[in-house]
């Protein structure tokens, strides 16, 4: 004798709770992202007419017009620039770095930062505004 049940569960899914989480996640990283990124150290960046959107490098070296270099928003000598780059670069598998210069920083601290990057065989992208 076979006996059946009456009362079967019909288990349903609902997508509605679901949707609701994924894009309270995806406002919640876009705005963690975008002041993810803002650095401490004020300078005023160089203006360009148009924009390419790059990786973004897991370092900037930002140069205020006294010539003072600050490594990820902590202060750091000349003398001690290009040891505390490769250091902070040596575990990393993009070795790449952002240069922020003020646009009224003297020439030759930002060639510094460059002559570092060519000598260690680093990338390097300039941080610029748009107009």
């Amino acid at each position: 004798m076979k006996i059946q049940r009456r009362n079967k569960a019909h288990p349903e899914f609902s997508l509605a709770a679901m949707t609701d989480v994924i894009l309270l996640m995806l406002i919640f990283f876009m705005i963690t992202s975008s002041a993810a990124n803002q650095s401490a150290i004020e300078v005023k960046l160089p203006q360009t007419g148009s924009i390419d959107d790059n990786i973004p490098n897991p370092m900037t070296v930002s140069v205020k017009t006294d010539g003072t270099y600050y490594v990820d928003d902590k202060p750091v000598s000349r003398e001690l620039v290009e040891q505390t780059i490769v250091g902070n670069l040596q575990n990393k598998t993009a070795k790449s770095f952002t240069i922020r210069a003020d646009e009224n920083t003297m020439h030759k601290d930002v060639v510094f930062l460059m002559e570092i990057a060519e000598k260690n065989k680093l990338n390097i992208a300039i941080a610029t505004v748009k107009e």
